[in-house]
């Protein structure tokens, strides 16, 4: 969903249907609406306006909705305010792009369990640490699980060189993913898993530099392309799952570095989410890919899942998401995690 050319309001208004359910007059909406375009540089076609600021509005008003009801976490308005759900998750891909039958184990049928849980802290935070490169977006394309496998691969790197003098932590191709790994989907879905093995047999990944990501500004999936330079030491040698359904093993892996996780992410409180821990209207028919980079505990006492997620940084906590950390397994957090492994 991309719109083109210059945004006018002049005569919006007049044109926003008047049998809209809306709380506020239309008056309202109209300069919040203005200043949201003017913040998100988002460009409509002058024949979308009153279609596009009468979703604004709705979305407008189920965002105070929620926040006036004081829970956990807050929404707010960001650059998908203009879509209805419906449209954000055609926009992500979000309907089956987690590829079918991929909920099978590693072959070598490891699973990763905490083997002393006295040791696993109380609090984790890889992005503080400096094992996080900065919040991506993946744009209109369902690639989602080549950012969750670049991360994770990013993750182990920085773990491992974290005190090393001249450490860099490397950005990592997620386009080489998209359109080299024949085994995923490219724009069409994917898992993380099947991407560390490409990775495996690839000996290594490039850099975004030297691969850099299109797909989200084309979506298309587009033609492989050799020749760039693995990164040295992207080398993986294989991945482990994490023992699903356990918050305990979970906490003790993402203790050990950033971990590849799969979520149900196609709701209205996940599109317009803004801070605090989602702790409601989530359920684990997994449709995302993203990296949990640490856990700990809020303000309010709710203990949360940190997530980064790769739809650019005006969503969510500058590109992040808190998700209760419990055994009610929220968004599916504890059904799929995986991590790879030198």
């Amino acid at each position: 969903m991309i719109y083109k050319t210059a945004v006018v309001l002049t005569s919006i208004v007049a044109t926003v249907s008047a049998q809209l359910p809306l709380v506020h007059s239309k008056e309202t909406y109209a300069p919040l609406f203005q200043e949201w375009l003017k913040v998100h540089q988002v460009q409509i076609e002058e024949s979308e306006l009153a279609h596009r600021m009468e979703i604004f509005a709705q979305n407008h008003d189920y965002i105070e909705a929620h926040n006036a009801q004081s829970k956990s976490y807050t929404l707010g308005h960001n650059e998908f305010s203009h879509m209805t759900n419906d449209e954000f998750v055609e926009y992500f891909n979000l309907n089956g792009h987690i590829k079918p039958g991929a909920l099978r184990r590693n072959p070598n049928g490891v699973l990763h369990t905490a083997q002393n849980k006295t040791m696993i802290p109380d609090s984790v935070d890889w992005v503080a640490a400096g094992a996080v490169t900065p919040v991506k977006n993946q744009g209109n394309c369902g690639s989602c699980w080549s950012f969750s496998a670049t991360g994770a691969i990013e993750g182990v790197y920085g773990v491992t060189h974290l005190n090393d003098a001249d450490y860099s932590l490397p950005d990592l191709a997620e386009q080489q993913l998209v359109s080299c790994d024949t085994v995923d989907g490219g724009c069409n879905g994917g898992w993380m898993d099947d991407a560390f093995n490409w990775v495996v047999q690839n000996k290594g990944i490039c850099s975004e530099t030297g691969y850099p990501y299109v797909s989200g500004t084309t979506g298309d999936s587009e033609s492989c392309v050799t020749g760039c330079t693995n990164v040295a030491g992207t080398n993986i040698n294989g991945w482990v799952d994490v023992n699903p359904g356990s918050v305990t093993d979970l906490m003790d892996a993402a203790a050990q570095q950033p971990v590849s996780i799969a979520i149900q992410a196609n709701q209205l409180s996940f599109q317009l989410y803004k801070s605090g821990v989602l702790d409601g209207r989530c359920g684990q028919n997994l449709d995302h890919g993203v990296l949990l980079v640490g856990y700990g505990t809020w303000t309010d006492g709710t203990a949360y899942w940190k997530v980064k997620n790769s739809w650019g940084t005006s969503w969510g906590m500058d590109g992040y998401i808190l998700i209760e950390r419990s055994d009610a397994d929220l968004c599916g957090v504890l059904d799929a995690p995986s991590y790879p492994v030198f």
